[in-house]
């Protein structure tokens, strides 16, 4: 029996990340054939739908965004399947019980059950509840697993909660907290690049590294997501989630073995070892920032506080930059420096390692500084930079490169960070996926950032198409240095 023969049920079917990402990424693992024919997949939400006007919706969204052909199309639409269900009404879940039945029956998928749920965080320690009321969470007929979007909880207090409220109910091997970011090709190769090259492995340390940046940022705004985002701001939406966890695989120790369990057990030491904020830290080595109305590629936009759905008054910081350090032996005295920000002048998520300069820099004092860039995205890539001599007469050294890009590799098929999640999940590697130690340690360390920002902490404003406030530069110009300025594509300059 194949791991993969299972029914996935999507809860909030009708919303944008069902037709946007998830019947896309599934869609694909169908079409390359990690799929096989034993799967069905139930959309449950409030939305007054049948199957057949399902399968149409999702059709049309997949012609939209995806290279389909007809007659794959046509299959995996048949694998879809509907049911209208009031997801805060328990005795409502009744209504699952014979439909998964049938499904089960109809691809012998012999009770697999992955649930998925794509709805607003007030339902996640609803939706298992209203399952374990219908027996719909035991393992006595085939596995049940339950995936959990991003926000997973609020603040410490409130992931606390939710942890207990989902554990009453599915134990953790069942639960897979998803992180897109951690599903990106490059972010496993991090690991790859560390572990299994002896150029890299012995310098990856305090000897040889001067400091780290970590770089998330996006060009767009809030968009439609005005109301939504002005609750999350910067800090929630992306440092405590995914830079934390990109963060944690930077600097984590090689796992014992290449399993889940040891691969989590790194990356929650790493989260554990982050040292404090103090009140000196958010002071000091914190950054909140708010864009202000600016030029983008040519066009003017509007400031955060213009955007639909934002307060008028609003103190959300729409930028964060923050410099912290990991106690441990390895990392001791390695500052690492985060950012991320909408509205800058592009979108790009990156890793920078800054390598120490020679102790004697004998053939040139400007010698170029050797760092390693390690883009996620676009354009997902690898670059190391080191000096080398100008030609002519004399010493003196100029930066060259010498790069990587997935998009090099001739037949290389890199999966989505969808696809790759999904398929994990399906197959019970929870590798990819945050366990509930690191989950509320990432709580634990930025709780001081969270009570600085409900003390009324400083917001500057920053142009709408720039690098984020003055305040940043400075930030990281206390101890002489700089942040990159990366352009959006890994070509031969990035």
């Amino acid at each position: 029996m194949q791991t993969e023969h299972n029914c996935i049920v999507i809860f909030g079917a009708s919303g944008d990340l069902t037709h946007r990402k998830l019947i896309p990424a599934l869609y694909n693992l169908f079409k390359i054939g990690r799929l096989n024919e034993n799967f069905s997949v139930l959309g449950v939400a409030r939305s007054d739908l049948n199957d057949e006007t399902f399968r149409e919706k999702m059709r049309e969204a997949l012609l939209e965004t995806e290279e389909t052909t007809p007659e794959s199309l046509n299959d995996f639409c048949h694998h879809l399947y509907y049911e209208a269900v009031n997801t805060s009404d328990a005795v409502d879940y009744g209504k699952l019980v014979p439909r998964l039945d049938e499904l089960h029956a109809k691809y012998q998928t012999h009770g697999n059950t992955l649930y998925y749920m794509s709805t607003p965080p007030s339902l996640y320690g609803v939706i298992p509840e209203c399952l374990a009321a219908h027996g719909l969470n035991t393992e006595e007929y085939g596995w049940k697993r339950i995936i959990v979007e991003k926000p997973f909880g609020y603040d410490e207090e409130t992931a606390e909660a939710l942890d207990i409220q989902i554990h009453r109910f599915f134990e953790e091997q069942q639960i897979y907290r998803i992180d897109h970011y951690l599903g990106k090709e490059t972010v496993q190769n991090l690991l790859v690049l560390r572990f299994s090259n002896g150029w890299f492995e012995p310098l990856w340390n305090r000897n040889f590294i001067d400091y780290i940046e970590i770089t998330g940022a996006e060009s767009i705004g809030v968009e439609e997501r005005g109301g939504y985002y002005d609750g999350s701001g910067a800090m929630r939406d992306m440092f405590q989630n995914h830079l934390l966890q990109v963060l944690a695989m930077v600097a984590m120790e090689p796992p014992a073995i290449i399993n889940a369990n040891s691969m989590r057990d790194e990356v929650a030491k790493v989260l554990h070892c982050l040292r404090p904020l103090t009140q000196d830290d958010v002071e000091h080595n914190l950054v909140l920032g708010q864009y202000i109305a600016g030029e983008v590629d040519g066009v003017m936009v509007k400031g955060y506080l213009q955007e639909k759905g934002v307060p008028p008054y609003s103190t959300t910081e729409t930028y964060m930059a923050l410099r912290c350090e990991i106690e441990n032996w390895r990392w001791a005295g390695v500052p690492f420096y985060v950012r991320t920000g909408k509205r800058l002048p592009t979108r790009v998520t990156e890793i920078v390692i800054h390598f120490k300069t020679t102790p004697h820099p004998v053939f040139s004092q400007n010698a170029p500084e050797n760092k390693l860039i390690i883009r996620i995205q676009p354009d997902e890539g690898i670059s190391m930079r080191f000096g080398l001599k100008k030609p002519g007469a004399g010493f003196e050294a100029k930066e060259v490169s010498m790069d990587f890009r997935y998009a090099d590799l001739a037949g290389a098929t890199v999966m989505t960070a969808y696809e790759r999640l999904l398929l994990d999940a399906m197959k019970g590697d929870a590798t990819l996926f945050a366990r509930t130690d690191a989950v509320h340690a990432a709580w634990k360390f930025v709780q001081p950032i969270l009570d600085y920002k409900a003390q009324g902490g400083r917001v500057y404003d920053y142009e709408a198409g720039s690098w984020g406030p003055v305040a940043a530069d400075k930030l990281i110009a206390k101890e002489g240095k700089v942040w990159r300025k990366p352009s959006g594509l890994m070509k031969k300059k990035v």
